[in-house]
């Protein structure tokens, strides 16, 4: 479904921005949207992970990750890998 312009959505940036993530480069995620500060829940693989609460959170697995901020949203989903081939 699209957006009606102008709508927010909850973003979720990753630094370092390379893609793909990897585990070694000690990957932040921060999650932005609109709604109270200190609101975000945090997804890994589909389960509830990580300190509700916390707009930032600094990655220590491999796993698929979203965040979810009330007002805006799931937002997209970021994978970081291991990084061992």
């Amino acid at each position: 479904a699209l957006s009606p312009a102008g709508a927010q959505t909850t973003q979720l940036l990753v630094e370092p921005p390379w893609t793909p993530a990897v585990l070694w480069d000690r990957v932040t995620l921060t999650c932005q949207g609109l709604g109270t500060t200190g609101a975000t829940t945090w997804y890994k693989d589909g389960q509830q992970w990580g300190q509700k609460g916390r707009d930032h959170v600094t990655v220590t697995e491999s796993g698929t990750y979203s965040c979810d901020r009330p007002g805006t949203g799931l937002s997209l989903h970021v994978t970081v890998l291991n990084g061992e081939w």
